[in-house]
């Protein structure tokens, strides 16, 4: 049996691969099951510093896997959209939440639930064929795996608004644009190896610190100016005790390359 998702390692950085390329890595149970806890047993991972998130073929992914979900509307006493509360919410949650950096390698297609996952990276990397396609309202339903929240922050209220409503497909050009991608690279077979990379560079980086820097930014986007300056303050005493900050300090004092542990 093919497995729904494929764990790759290399050094510190974890590669996470949606793995139904033959139905553009639609999200089934199996599929979601496997992410959601693949991302929780990653988050208390010492040995993982970055992660990378893609798709296994030509597209991303489609978002839920409508056969599937067809199906489960024909059952009688279930819920259809139960698996918000127990897949897509916690996906969403952990990878909001990871404290180290997620990179998503967007190759092709970015749709629905798809398109959600990616947006809760902190880095997205897309070429020239990656589409996306907030496509929810196109089957009548509203936005999920937290598109409601991380959408508007990336592009503005009344853009969320237009792309959300109308459900009209977004160009690489015009992602990178919005700031829907981070990075645009000229040709889709370099989208992995170009996320791999800048993971990898990441990897290498004061992991305590970056995972801090999101949680301050989670703070200080629903709170006031004190709740941001608690954070910084909360922050930079876990920081401050830090093997890390204390051999960068001393690396930058004596004119050297800090080398970061990751602790």
């Amino acid at each position: 049996m093919t497995e729904p998702l494929l764990v790759d390692r290399t050094d510190s950085v974890v590669t996470l691969t949606l793995n139904r390329p033959t139905a553009m890595n639609a999200l089934d149970v199996a599929l979601k099951e496997a992410l959601r806890d693949a991302l929780a047993g990653l988050e208390s991972d010492r040995s993982c510093r970055a992660v990378v998130l893609a798709g296994a073929g030509g597209s991303f992914s489609a978002g839920q896997d409508l056969r599937e979900h067809v199906q489960t509307l024909e059952s009688a006493g279930v819920d259809p959209l139960a698996t918000v509360q127990a897949h897509y919410n916690p996906i969403a949650a952990r990878l909001a939440s990871l404290p180290k950096p997620v990179v998503a390698a967007v190759r092709g297609m970015a749709a629905g639930a798809g398109a959600s996952l990616t947006l809760l990276a902190d880095f997205r990397v897309g070429g020239p064929k990656t589409r996306f396609l907030m496509a929810f309202a196109g089957v009548g339903l509203a936005a999920d795996t937290g598109a409601s929240w991380t959408l508007p922050r990336l592009v503005g209220h009344a853009k969320a608004v237009e792309l959300l409503m109308l459900a009209e497909p977004v160009s690489a050009e015009e992602a990178h644009r919005l700031g829907l991608l981070t990075r645009l690279v000229d040709d889709d077979e370099q989208v992995l190896p170009a996320a791999q990379e800048l993971a990898a560079r990441l990897a290498a980086g004061p992991t305590v610190a970056y995972g801090a820097i999101k949680r301050q930014l989670s703070v200080a986007d629903a709170g006031t100016l004190a709740d941001a300056l608690a954070a910084e303050a909360q922050a930079q005493s876990i920081c401050g005790a830090t093997a890390d900050h204390r051999a960068a300090t001393t690396a930058f004092v004596n004119k050297q390359k800090p080398v970061f542990e990751g602790r």
